[in-house]
């Protein structure tokens, strides 16, 4: 087989991170290693989208509770909710208390439980109740929070998939993406996220570049709580446990850059 390019781990990142009109043309771990890798860059283009649809009807008269609803609902429009739907699942497998083929069962199922539902609501409050506020002071603020929570939340993703952290099937994404990503590329993926959040949010300020940069830390310190969870719960991880840890991320960084 040829060796992997860049722009396959691109197409498989954009093809299967989001909805966009991008078609995988390699399916196997070196393309799913590079992909993982640039997860950032289609949280990227995703916030971007977000923040533009925020700052036109911002622009255009509508308020900002208007416009914190569309910022939160591109996100899930551009990945046909699949990450929504993943956070759901896994707060239903967590909340069953059930042993771990039993909680990757009620996983699998198409119905979404009680806990699922209260997870989705709260989460779903949350951001826009963020996004709200930010706007509320400016639609710069609400354009920054879009940008830097979509990139957090597919940061998450690309952490998840370190070498060392095993999948829970033998089937599905999880069990595609799950350690292909050596560490150290993780790590700098990361540092360079990191970087980005505060060098988009200086414009807003000294003490803000130092909040965007925070606000994607402690994001994937939330994620990597439930990571770690989850792993100890199913065994390891699944495609929902990976929408479940981009969702965490999002709203983590979301709340932090609410704070002062």
């Amino acid at each position: 087989m040829s060796r992997t390019s860049p722009a396959d781990g691109i197409r498989f990142a954009f093809g299967t991170l989001t909805a966009l009109p991008v078609r995988v043309t390699r399916w196997d771990r070196e393309a799913a290693r590079g992909g993982m890798q640039c997860a950032p860059l289609a949280g990227l283009v995703t916030g971007l989208c977000a923040a533009a649809l925020g700052g036109a009807l911002t622009l255009l008269g509508a308020g900002p509770l208007l416009a914190a609803v569309a910022t939160a609902a591109v996100p899930a429009a551009l990945t046909r909710g699949l990450h929504l739907d993943g956070l759901a699942d896994t707060a239903d497998g967590l909340g069953s208390a059930k042993p771990a083929d039993d909680a990757l069962r009620i996983m699998k199922q198409s119905d979404i439980g009680p806990f699922g539902v209260i997870t989705l609501l709260f989460v779903l409050l949350a951001q826009v109740a963020v996004l709200f506020q930010l706007y509320e002071a400016s639609w710069l603020r609400g354009a920054v929070a879009a940008v830097v929570s979509a990139t957090a939340a597919r940061l998450a993703l690309t952490l998840a998939a370190r070498d060392g952290v095993p999948p829970a099937r033998p089937e599905g994404l999880g069990a595609a993406v799950a350690g292909v990503v050596p560490r150290g590329r993780a790590l700098g993926v990361a540092a360079v996220v990191v970087c980005g959040a505060a060098a988009v949010s200086v414009p807003l300020g000294a003490a803000d570049a130092v909040r965007g940069a925070a606000a994607v830390v402690l994001a994937i310190g939330a994620a990597e709580l439930l990571l770690r969870h989850c792993v100890r719960r199913f065994g390891g991880v699944t495609g929902d446990v990976f929408g479940g840890l981009a969702e965490t991320a999002a709203t983590a960084s979301l709340v932090v850059l609410a704070l002062g």
